[in-house]
C-alpha cells in the first residue's frame, strides 16, 4: 500500500482491494493445482463490501453463528458450511434454510439434530468436527487441540455404529502456521481415524493455513491435498480467514498526546483493547511503518490507547523524528481479526472503513457515530 491521502480520518482501517486480490488469486492457484475448495472462514474476516472480489475466486464461505451464516448467504454466495461448539435450538431451523454443510461438534449434538436433517426439504450434507489430538499451536487460547478443549470428538469417544447420515469430517488444530504442520496434523488425522476415512466423501482441513505468507511453503500444501484426495477418493476443503486478508490492509491513528513516567508515552487515538483486541488476546506486536524496536532509532515511545484500561497498549517503538501531537502512525496487517472483534468500550468510536480501489482511489465505506455505540446498549 503506497502513499496514503492526509484527508483521511483517524482512526480509520483501509483495505486495499489489488491487495486482496493478490492473495485471492494465490489460493484460487491452490483450487486449480489441487481440486481443493476454499471457503473464507467469516470469523476472521467478514467485509461483505468486498464481497464482489472474494466471489470471483473462492467457492463460497464458513459461519459459527447464524449471523455469519445470514451474512454469507446474502452477501457473499457460493457454498455455505457451518460449525460451532453449541447450537441454539432457537435457531437451528434457519440454519436448516441457509447452510449447504453442517458439521456437528459431538455425537450427542448430531443426535438431536438428526431427525430434523432427514425431514428438512434441502440436502444437508452433515459432517462431524474430528479432534486429531494432535496440537501445534503454541498460544494456549488458539489451540483448538489443547488438553481439556471442547473443539471436536476425541478418537477414543468415537462411536462408530452412529455414522448413518454423515458424510465427511472437519479438523481445525491450525493457526498462522505453514504446511509442514498440516503434514504432522494429516498423519495424525491417519493415525487416529484410519478406519473411517473411507467411508466419507469429503474432508475439511480447517483454516489457520497461512497460504498468502510469502514464506509458505504452496508446494507442499499441494502434495499434501493431491496425495490425501487421491488415497481417500474424498473432496477437501480448506477454509482460511487470515490467508485471505493477510497483509492487505492497514490502520492509520494519530497521536493526541505526549506524557511521561519512566518514558515518554505517546496517547493515540486508537485502542489496542478496542480496535486490534488481538494485540492483547494473542498477544503480538504489531508492524508500524517506519518504526522501529525500542532503542533502535533516536526516539522511543511507549504507544498506548485513550480508553480508562490500565493494559491499553500498543507497545513500545523507536522513530527517526519525535513524535508529537497530530503525528500520524500506520499499522500494518489490520485487515483480519480486527472489524470483527473491535468493540466500542468505553464508548469509543469504532475506526471509520476505507475502501482503497485498484486504480488508486480511496473510498469512504463506513463511518461509525454515537448511534452505533447507543444502539449496542438497549
Amino acid at each position: 500500500m503506497t502513499e496514503l491521502p492526509r484527508e483521511l480520518r483517524t482512526p480509520c482501517y483501509v483495505i486495499d482491494r489489488a491487495l486482496l486480490r493478490n492473495n485471492l488469486e494465490t489460493l484460487k492457484s491452490v483450487q486449480d493445482m489441487t481440486g481443493c475448495k476454499i471457503l473464507l472462514a467469516q470469523k476472521a474476516f467478514a467485509m461483505w463490501s468486498v464481497s464482489d472480489l472474494i466471489r470471483e475466486y473462492l467457492w463460497g464461505t464458513s459461519a459459527s453463528s447464524l449471523n455469519e451464516a445470514r451474512l454469507g448467504r446474502e452477501e457473499f454466495g457460493g457454498e455455505l458450511h457451518f460449525c460451532a461448539p453449541g447450537i441454539r435450538e432457537d435457531e437451528f431451523d434457519e440454519l436448516l434454510q441457509l447452510c449447504d454443510h453442517i458439521v456437528f461438534n459431538s455425537f450427542s449434538q448430531w443426535k438431536r439434530c438428526k431427525d430434523r436433517i432427514e425431514d428438512n426439504e434441502r440436502n444437508i450434507s452433515c459432517g462431524l468436527r474430528i479432534n486429531p489430538n494432535h496440537s501445534e499451536v503454541k498460544t494456549a487460547i488458539y489451540d483448538p487441540c489443547a488438553a481439556g478443549s471442547r473443539m471436536g470428538i476425541l478418537p477414543e469417544f468415537f462411536e462408530s455404529e452412529t455414522l448413518e447420515g454423515i458424510s465427511g469430517f472437519h479438523f481445525h488444530n491450525l493457526c498462522e502456521l505453514n504446511s509442514d504442520a498440516l503434514q504432522r496434523t494429516l498423519a495424525a488425522v491417519e493415525d487416529n481415524f484410519f478406519d473411517y476415512l473411507p467411508e466419507i466423501e469429503w474432508i475439511n482441513f480447517g483454516g489457520g493455513h497461512h497460504i498468502t505468507r510469502p514464506d509458505y511453503d504452496i508446494d507442499l500444501l499441494c502434495d499434501l491435498i493431491s496425495d490425501f484426495s487421491r488415497r481417500y477418493d474424498v473432496q477437501i476443503y480448506l477454509e482460511p480467514g487470515e490467508a485471505v486478508a493477510l497483509n492487505t490492509g492497514v490502520l492509520i491513528a494519530s497521536v493526541l498526546d505526549i506524557v511521561h513516567n519512566d518514558l515518554d508515552i505517546a496517547v493515540l487515538d486508537t485502542s489496542a483493547a478496542t480496535h486490534m483486541p488481538d494485540v492483547l488476546e494473542m498477544p503480538y506486536r504489531p508492524e508500524i511503518r517506519g518504526a522501529g524496536k525500542p532503542g533502535e532509532n533516536p526516539y522511543t515511545y511507549r504507544l498506548a490507547g485513550p480508553s480508562c484500561l490500565a493494559g491499553d497498549v500498543i507497545g513500545d517503538y523507536s522513530f527517526k523524528q519525535p513524535l508529537q501531537p497530530g503525528s500520524r502512525l500506520v499499522f500494518g496487517d489490520m485487515a483480519h481479526y480486527t472489524m470483527v472483534k473491535n468493540n466500542t468500550f468505553n464508548g469509543i468510536n469504532l475506526p471509520d472503513i476505507v475502501i482503497r480501489n485498484e486504480d488508486g482511489s480511496f473510498k469512504l465505506q463506513r463511518r461509525f457515530g454515537y448511534e452505533d455505540f447507543k444502539n449496542r446498549l438497549s
